[in-house]
């Protein structure tokens, strides 16, 4: 089985990431994407980031209708700070029989050259970018790498922080979230103060 791994704090998980995720389900050769929600840095104080166990119970109510999508902790139980690296190792460890792939923004390609370990990534695993607008250039040794590949997926430019931004400011950003995830914000007061 070939999983592709989403990365992400989902603080809050929204229509974009759920977007791009059910795409690379539906139209690469991905069998199921995993949505590795990454847990709080314990070296980093960062008041905005919810509890783990919110983000991931979040996650788990945005992908209950996508049955090839599903949530992920755990980056949770591993030693903190996490690096990716570590993370496929221990994943390919407990999972031998699945290939697992590194699913990235076209703006996290940009600086993967400054990733821990990224040529032992690139070398056991496949990197499937989607498209961001970003700001710089891809490092010359990624341009036409056997290991990276670029889908045309839809170009989502919402982010978290504008969501949590606007629920501060009392602006409906309903739209971009899906229905209980929304439910379950709007429920717990969160991202209000």
């Amino acid at each position: 089985m070939k999983i592709g791994l989403y990365f992400g704090t989902f603080n809050p998980i929204h229509i974009g990431h759920l977007a791009i995720a059910n795409h690379l389900a539906e139209y690469s050769d991905l069998d199921a994407i995993w949505m590795v929600v990454t847990p709080h840095n314990p070296f980093k104080k960062k008041s905005s980031l919810l509890a783990n166990h919110h983000r991931y119970e979040m996650v788990m109510i945005a992908t209950e209708d996508y049955p090839k999508i599903k949530p992920s902790k755990v980056e949770f139980d591993l030693p903190q700070p996490n690096y990716t690296v570590n993370t496929l190792a221990h994943l390919q460890e407990k999972y031998p029989k699945h290939e697992f792939c590194l699913i990235m923004g076209e703006d996290n390609l940009k600086s993967l050259h400054k990733w821990k370990n990224y040529e032992v990534i690139l070398a056991n695993h496949d990197v499937y970018v989607y498209p961001r607008i970003s700001e710089g250039t891809v490092e010359h040794q990624f341009v036409n790498h056997p290991k990276i590949h670029h889908v045309s997926a839809p170009i989502m430019e919402i982010s978290s922080t504008f969501i949590r931004n606007a629920i501060k400011e009392q602006k409906n950003i309903k739209p971009l979230l899906p229905k209980d995830v929304w439910t379950y914000i709007d429920e717990m007061n969160f991202y209000k103060k």
